[in-house]
């Protein structure tokens, strides 16, 4: 079988995987799971709540991961659901929740912060606008399987 994967496509599979396993890492440093720190991660990038819809949106995370992390979340005491319009639920950090965010992912999205700020304009705008160009065309190609 030939080798169907360009040495670009190798090394960008290799970065992801790589970026991946630094989050996995740290979400093991903090005692969490991948799915429970990206629901902190995402409620505190939406202001300490968020819909539910919008972390399973946001995350990539499947539903049923998600809520088995809410249910487990919630019995811990570090978020709390509220029922926001019909069906929908919203999803807030206690004070026990907000007090581990800040120990937590608070300290990921700053060195993420930090890490853009070190960038130029140009590089952020680059990187953003060729990271998007990427994910949109992999989903149009992909749906055409």
């Amino acid at each position: 079988m030939s080798n169907y994967v360009s040495k670009e496509i190798k090394r960008f599979n290799y970065l992801i995987s790589e970026i991946d396993s630094v989050y996995h890492e740290t979400s093991l440093k903090f005692g969490l799971s991948d799915s429970s720190m990206q629901i902190l991660y995402t409620i505190c990038n939406n202001g300490g709540s968020c819909l539910l819809s919008d972390i399973c949106l946001l995350s990539g995370i499947s539903k049923q991961t998600i809520n088995s992390a809410i249910h487990k979340l919630e019995k811990e005491g570090i978020i709390y659901l509220e029922v926001f319009k019909g069906k929908m639920k919203s999803v807030h950090f206690t004070d026990k929740g907000r007090k581990l965010a800040e120990d937590t992912v608070v300290h990921v999205i700053n060195i993420e912060n930090d890490i853009f700020s070190s960038w130029s304009e140009e590089e952020r705008i680059l990187y953003l606008d060729l990271t998007q160009r990427y994910l949109l065309e992999l989903k149009k190609q992909t749906q055409q399987l």
